[in-house]
């Protein structure tokens, strides 16, 4: 078996990889190749915290199976811990046998960063310059690497609550993103930072839209990423209608989970026909995407099972190529 930290990870993978992978875990999940129940949360009430049980398996060439455990403990950052830590389990594929532990946190990020990658750029306009970025929190970096990955940017614009935080975020960007040269910049007025932008990433916990509708540009492509239960809402009601194009990474998750598309069709503001699909059947290009400049085209991700495990299949398997990590024998 090996253990594998976030050290470890970024060795055996990069950003443009895991967006290709993620591409394809979403047209193996479009195709009914994988079997990803919707994740199984089980309450702690005394401790003031959640488990999320995330197992799943991908047939393609082979049977890829595992299982990412993530923890919901907000009290945690009193004892200086993360609110949030996850561990992904992998099993070899031919013996069922564990063969990897691998840092979920950050597996988490990069998985979740590369999907949007893709819908990025799959859904955004081919020219775009200007992206913003809402939300400083531990995905933010790798949504910003994944924004630059795609396109070629001149511009990043970060915005967030606590602008002392974001003016901080921006110099930790500046320094780990020093490969491209887009010019990224803090925002104080999330109006100020969206009102031309290209692309918009909200990547937040927020229970309340993070940008106003009338500010967008004709053609932007939004991504919403962050919530991914009933309560929390990151994008305005008013987008979600059927003059936009709505795209989801999968159908299941979001239509059972999302607050951003739950509570839009509750008021009638939209229908479930009005949405376009999911994200692998824009990879196997069984729907229609973006067609005009000027359309706006939205994709919603509360995350699945099935990224994680693709991810995770090839970290592992570069790991043991490339002799990296921690073994052990239990």
């Amino acid at each position: 078996m090996i253990i594998l930290n976030k050290e470890n990870i970024q060795k055996c993978i990069t950003m443009e990889k895991a967006i290709e992978i993620c591409k394809e875990a979403a047209k193996n999940y479009s195709l009914n190749k994988t079997d990803i129940p919707l994740r199984t949360p089980i309450i702690s009430e005394r401790n003031n915290g959640q488990v999320l049980f995330m197992p799943g398996k991908i047939s393609s060439e082979s049977d890829n199976i595992g299982i990412k455990i993530v923890s919901v403990y907000p009290d945690n950052s009193l004892l200086s811990l993360p609110s949030v830590p996850s561990t992904m389990i992998t099993l070899d594929e031919k013996t069922g046998i564990v063969n990897g532990i691998i840092d979920g946190t950050y597996l988490t990020a990069l998985r979740t960063a590369a999907l949007q990658g893709a819908a990025t750029d799959l859904l955004s306009n081919k020219d775009s310059k200007i992206a913003t970025l809402i939300g400083t929190g531990g995905q933010s970096l790798e949504q910003a690497r994944a924004l630059l990955t795609v396109r070629n940017l001149s511009e990043l614009r970060v915005v967030a609550r606590n602008f002392d935080k974001t003016k901080k975020f921006v110099e930790k960007l500046k320094e780990e993103l020093n490969n491209f040269d887009t010019v990224i910049i803090a925002y104080e007025n999330v109006n100020d930072a969206t009102i031309d932008s290209d692309i918009i990433t909200t990547v937040t916990t927020s229970t309340t839209p993070t940008f106003s509708a009338k500010y967008l540009k004709q053609g932007v492509h939004i991504n919403g990423i962050g919530s991914f239960t009933y309560d929390m809402v990151e994008l305005p009601s008013e987008i979600i209608n059927s003059n936009n194009k709505i795209y989801f990474d999968t159908k299941d998750g979001v239509l059972s989970e999302a607050g951003d598309i739950l509570q839009p069709l509750e008021n009638e503001l939209i229908y479930h026909e009005d949405f376009k699909g999911e994200l692998g059947e824009l990879v196997l290009n069984s729907i229609e995407g973006r067609t005009s400049k000027d359309e706006i085209t939205i994709f919603k991700s509360v995350g699945s099972a099935v990224l994680d495990i693709a991810c995770a299949d090839y970290i592992i398997k570069e790991a043991i190529k490339s002799n990296i990590g921690t073994k052990i024998d239990i």
